[in-house]
C-alpha cells in the first residue's frame, strides 16, 4: 500500500530550497516591515513555479496536514498549502471549502488570496447562494474582502457580472488600496472577457466615485485617448 506524503518530508523540501537573497527581495516586495500589511511574514525565498511543482508531488497529504501548513510563520509554506487545497477541491470540495474559510486567518497576503479564491470559493459558489461572499466583503479582515472581490473571476469566466458589479460597488469606498486593485482588476477582467459595453456603463455610472486606483486599473486594456478622457471625467 502506498504511503501517504508526509508533512515532515515537505517542510524539510521547502527549507532545503532556502536562499536568504531572495527572500530579502520577496519580504519588500510583500511590504513587511512595521506597520505594513505584511508586517512580520518571513520568506524561504522560493519562486512560484518551483512551489507549483513541489506541489504536484504531495497531492496526497492528508487535509489536516495541508492545514497545519497553512498556520505556518513561513509565506511559502502557506502558499504550498493553498495549492494543495486548489488541487484538491474537484475530488473534495466540501471539505476543502469549509477548510479555506476556517482558515482565512492564515490566508493574508495578495497572493495566497489571488492563488486561490476564485478557484475555492469562486468555483464553490458557482450554483449556490452567492450571500458568503457579501459577509466576507463587509469583514473587517482585509484579506476577506479581497477574497471575495477575488472570488468573482470564476463567474467573470462563465460569462457573469452581476456580482462583479454589486461587490466593486460595496467595496468602492474600502480603506485600503489592495481592495481598490483588486476591484480594479475584476472590473478589467469583465470588460475584457464578458462585455466591454458593461464596464463602460459601470464606468458611466460610478467612475467619479472610484478610487483612482481602481479606475486606472479597470481601464487598462482601454486605448490611451479613452483612458485619458476617462481619468479627465473622474
Amino acid at each position: 500500500m502506498r504511503k501517504s506524503p508526509s508533512l515532515a518530508k515537505l517542510r524539510g523540501e521547502l527549507k532545503s530550497l532556502k536562499d536568504p537573497a531572495k527572500a530579502r527581495i520577496l519580504s519588500g516586495f510583500f511590504k513587511t516591515g512595521p506597520g505594513q500589511y505584511g508586517e512580520g511574514d518571513r520568506f524561504y525565498g522560493i519562486t512560484v513555479p518551483r512551489s507549483r511543482e513541489i506541489s504536484k508531488r504531495y497531492l496526497g497529504l492528508p487535509l489536516r496536514d495541508v492545514e497545519r501548513l497553512l498556520h505556518s510563520k513561513i509565506h511559502e509554506e502557506r502558499f504550498q498549502a493553498l495549492l494543495l487545497l486548489v488541487q484538491r477541491y474537484p475530488a473534495d470540495p466540501t471539505a476543502v471549502y469549509n477548510a479555506y474559510l476556517k482558515n482565512l486567518k492564515w490566508i493574508n497576503n495578495w497572493d495566497l488570496v489571488d492563488a486561490s479564491a476564485e478557484h475555492i470559493v469562486g468555483a464553490w459558489l458557482k450554483d449556490r447562494d452567492r450571500g458568503p461572499l457579501y459577509r466576507l466583503a463587509a469583514s473587517k479582515h482585509l484579506w476577506s474582502r479581497r477574497v471575495a472581490m477575488v472570488s468573482t473571476f470564476h463567474f467573470i469566466k462563465l460569462g457573469q457580472s452581476r456580482d462583479t458589479l454589486e461587490l466593486a460597488k460595496l467595496l468602492m469606498k474600502d480603506e485600503h488600496d489592495l481592495i481598490h486593485k483588486a476591484v480594479g482588476w475584476m472590473l478589467r477582467e469583465l470588460g475584457k472577457r464578458v462585455s466591454g459595453k458593461i464596464l463602460r456603463k459601470f464606468l458611466r455610472e460610478n467612475a467619479a466615485r472610484m478610487p483612482r486606483t481602481a479606475l486606472r486599473v479597470a481601464i487598462e486594456r482601454f486605448s490611451l485617448q479613452e483612458r485619458r478622457r476617462w481619468l479627465a471625467a473622474a
